[in-house]
């Protein structure tokens, strides 16, 4: 029989989200000279080979399990349809894989191969992809396939959007396939489902520096770690994400339960957690079947993901979305900044504004259940603006429906490597109860950039949610607090440590305050009464002047007048809009939330001008003998060997 050459390297290592990244990009390079030359093209065509390929990577090791533990384990896909059968690279040698039927890895490519060219494309755009549409929706009726498992119907949404094989030839497919074939759970570490969605929105930035759309970029995945580690969100709890994106929120949420879970779960609480636990929307075409296998890969067997905008209420396809509840007890989100929304977004809202993250806000403060919690991301703009009236009285049902009970300033470089420089913050909330106290907590002093992003332990969070220890934490947070001699000792007041005492005076430090919210909105209300009261008083008196102008009209008194008198009415209409708008501006003041933290420790250069050039002579000093010596050891060098015929250039 004719043999495939197999172009399947050596397997390697992949133990890194920049080692995963770079081995994706070389796929990438493939398909891009196998007409996918754009993101555009090549994203999709990625998506749909390197789920099926961890998808049956995922279910070998199910079944591996399955059999120790003498259980029966069904395949979501079946024969020849699996990746093992028609992807795989095929090889007679012993010791080659074999699947549950007893035929080697790739005998369906082999086969495919051996009918000549041309096969593998008609098997793949006649027969595979057919096949796996209709596990969403049964071609001959157009309807939901009630055969179908929850899991296969989120696999037939997957590949919905696959009409055909882009590749433009075989030879290329098969190298692709061969390379892809290398990621396996053998050869990443065991966060390689998390990783691959991270590679996804790596290549989705790229694409989107070309095709930008304002606000959209991803959260880094240690933020949303903290972020979830601080809502704890615990089995029997709904848990949304209103602009999914590609899943993050959701599967990090599904590893923190999962983790509490144990490693043996009961059985209903898994059916809990696989299928009723997690909802989520997202508008983006080419990110819904990303977030749908980057869920499913992670052990998210039903996700109950709504594909349309969340603001318009429009959607595009919302079948699995018909188990959601009216409002959901948590929800972690971050909504795009910067975005413009139309009419036909606003009209939903009480308080209309083109913003997209004022309507988020309000979207989120209906669809928050009674005593629901929300962790959100939320740019500085959001927070400090009182000069727009949506985003005041946005702010204010937001403080009069909900606990706002923290706020973390995160550092200005957070959202750098996501495509967004924005400074922004995390606001964490509870619905059912006024704001009486806010607690403030400031990381905007560490430094982060592209290779010093902020990590989880910046949080002071361990894995599993757990203060660490000092010695644990990153120096770039300590440094800071070490230099001042009176903290010698002391244990540094990490975010974790001092969130379980948020509201008492033991929370307050040099990173951390409270602020008194209920008596701040008593006080600017104490300081409006008597400018509105002096405005009442001025309008009483304006409907008594008007009074009079009938009167002078109707007894037609001189022109001269009745213009003083009107003149005398504007003046006075004039003045008690200026006091009106002076307490409006006290009231909307209350609401600028923006974290100013009240202990920054401010460095000052109190030397003189002659000892800063004093200074500066002598490190040019240094410099100079440095250089010095480094020359003398170059010319030692070049004296020691030989000399040679060759032009210098």
């Amino acid at each position: 029989m004719k043999q495939a050459k197999s172009t399947k390297p050596q397997q390697r290592s992949i133990n890194g989200v920049r080692s995963l990244s770079t081995f994706v990009k070389g796929i990438c390079d493939v398909m891009r000279r196998s007409n996918c030359a754009s993101a555009l093209q090549y994203v999709p065509e990625l998506t749909w080979i390197l789920f099926l390929r961890l998808l049956d990577a995922q279910e070998a090791r199910d079944q591996e399990e399955a059999d120790a533990v003498g259980v029966g384990f069904s395949h979501a896909l079946r024969a020849p349809y699996r990746w093992q059968d028609w992807a795989a690279p095929y090889s007679e040698k012993p010791g080659h894989p074999k699947t549950p039927e007893g035929k080697p890895f790739g005998w369906k490519r082999q086969e495919l191969f051996a009918a000549g060219d041309g096969k593998l494309f008609d098997f793949i755009n006649k027969e595979l992809l057919p096949a796996l549409h209709g596990l969403d929706i049964d071609a001959r009726t157009g309807l939901p396939n009630p055969a179908a498992s929850p899991k296969q119907r989120i696999i037939g949404r997957i590949m919905t959007a696959v009409e055909r094989v882009r590749v433009d030839s075989e030879t290329n497919l098969r190298d692709i396939l061969d390379r892809v074939d290398e990621i396996s759970v053998d050869n990443i570490d065991d966060t390689h489902f998390f990783t691959l969605s991270q590679v996804y929105e790596d290549l989705l930035l790229k694409m989107g520096e070309k095709n930008s759309d304002g606000g959209q970029f991803f959260t880094p995945r240690e933020v949303i770690r903290a972020m979830v580690h601080t809502v704890d969100p615990q089995l029997g709890k709904t848990i949304y994400d209103p602009c999914c994106g590609t899943g993050g929120f959701l599967a990090i949420a599904y590893e923190h339960i999962a983790r509490k879970l144990g490693r043996s779960p009961l059985s209903t609480d898994l059916e809990t957690l696989k299928h009723d636990t997690f909802f989520g929307r997202e508008k983006e075409n080419l990110v819904i079947p990303i977030a749908l296998a980057n869920l499913v890969l992670h052990g998210i067997d039903q996700p109950n993901l709504w594909h349309g905008n969340s603001l318009t209420r429009r959607a595009t396809y919302g079948a699995l979305f018909d188990k959601a509840p009216k409002q959901f007890d948590v929800i972690l989100t971050n909504p795009p900044f910067g975005g413009k929304e139309g009419k036909d977004a606003q009209k939903n809202f009480a308080f209309e504004t083109s913003s997209t993250q004022v309507l988020f806000v309000q979207d989120i403060l209906a669809e928050l259940a009674p005593k629901g919690t929300c962790a959100i991301v939320l740019d500085e703009g959001m927070l400090f603006r009182t000069n727009e009236s949506s985003f005041v009285e946005t702010k204010r049902k937001l403080v009069d429906e909900c606990d706002l009970w923290a706020i973390v300033s995160l550092p200005g470089g957070v959202f750098s490597t996501a495509g967004a420089g924005v400074k922004t913050n995390l606001l964490f909330f509870t619905k059912g109860k006024k704001t009486e106290r806010i607690w403030y907590y400031d990381l905007s002093h560490v430094k982060v950039g592209k290779k010093t992003p902020l990590t989880l332990a910046h949080f002071g969070f361990d894995k599993d949610g757990k203060p660490l220890a000092d010695s644990a934490l990153p120096a770039n947070l300590t440094a800071d607090w070490l230099e001042q001699e009176e903290n010698a000792g002391k244990p540094f007041p990490s975010y974790a440590r001092l969130l379980p005492l948020r509201g008492k005076t033991e929370a307050d430090s040099r990173y951390s305050w409270t602020i008194d919210f209920a008596a701040r909105r008593a006080k600017a209300r104490e300081e409006m009464q008597p400018i509105l009261a002096q405005a009442a008083e001025t309008k009483a008196e304006v409907i008594d002047l008007k009074e009079k102008l009938k009167r002078l009209k109707k007894l037609k008194t001189s022109d001269a007048e009745v213009a003083a008198l009107i003149g005398e009415i504007n003046e006075k209409e004039k003045s008690a809009r200026e006091l009106e708008a002076q307490a409006a501006a006290i009231d909307a003041a209350v609401f600028d939330l923006k974290a100013v933290n009240p202990s920054t420790v401010a460095k000052f250069d109190d030397r003189s001008p002659a000892e800063i050039i004093q200074s500066i002579h002598d490190q040019g000093r240094i410099v100079a003998e440095a250089l010095a010596r480094l020359a003398a050891l170059v010319e030692n060098d070049d004296a020691s060997l030989p000399m040679v015929g060759v032009a210098r250039r």
